[in-house]
């Protein structure tokens, strides 16, 4: 089960150190990565990746979707690194800021189109019909991603399998937005089922509220992580 517990990213959503200890010595005999997203990272600050590495997690993925002027973004990436933790993330547009930075073991992974967006909402931002359209902005946004050498990206599972042909096999396809079939959507619009977005070419998932919010986390989880063994037969 070791592959499909490194396949999952458990997305820990909460203010707190001790909300997120609690998760991770929960979880982290069935889920390989943990995620420390805007609101955890503002709210504890850096010292949260050590904290988390003490409390067991095997791996952090940070993501900050970094977006900002080139010197800030490659000293931030830097620092980040510095920390130690596993994967970052940038906004695609920008990738091209990483190009030639040595970030170590440290994995950069670009964002392609939010999960939470669909193609009436990129019109509304001003998209050109031809751009408006989830699918393809992510398409040219990963072709950027790829050009700057990064590991690989984040994005719908169902922008994944063309994500696949795009990027070869070796790159990370990260998949968020992901729902088992009885899961509420939240603020989700494109949204796979595990087992889905692993048929269809993702390398990982990342999956919060469908675990932290179950009845029981530990059995949502490990529901999730057989799913995801029996896609990979």
């Amino acid at each position: 089960m070791s592959t499909a517990k490194q396949r999952l990213m458990v997305a820990l959503d909460v203010p707190t150190a001790s909300e997120a200890q609690k998760w991770v010595r929960e979880l982290s005999g069935i889920a390989g990565v943990f995620k420390v997203g805007l609101e955890l990272f503002v709210a504890q600050g850096p010292g949260i990746v050590k904290t988390l590495k003490q409390a067991g997690a095997a791996a952090i993925f940070l993501d900050l979707k970094l977006h900002d002027i080139p010197a800030t973004m490659r000293a931030a990436a830097k620092q980040a690194a510095e920390l130690g933790v596993d994967f970052l993330t940038c906004h695609c547009e920008q990738a091209g800021i990483f190009k030639g930075l040595d970030l170590g073991q440290t994995k950069l992974l670009a964002v392609t189109v939010l999960t939470s967006l669909e193609a009436p909402d990129l019109a509304r931002m001003g998209y050109a019909p031809e751009l408006a359209n989830p699918a393809k902005l992510a398409q040219l946004r990963a072709e950027l991603a790829l050009e700057a050498g990064c590991h690989g990206v984040v994005c719908s599972g169902h922008e994944a399998a063309g994500m696949r042909g795009l990027l070869g096999g070796s790159a990370l396809i990260v998949c968020p937005g992901i729902r088992p079939a009885a899961a509420e959507l939240h603020d989700q619009k494109r949204v796979m089922t595990p087992r889905q977005a692993i048929l269809a070419g993702a390398s990982h998932i990342v999956v919060g509220r469908p675990i932290l919010q179950a009845e029981n986390p530990a059995a949502a989880a490990l529901a999730i992580v057989k799913e995801l063994q029996q896609a990979d037969r």
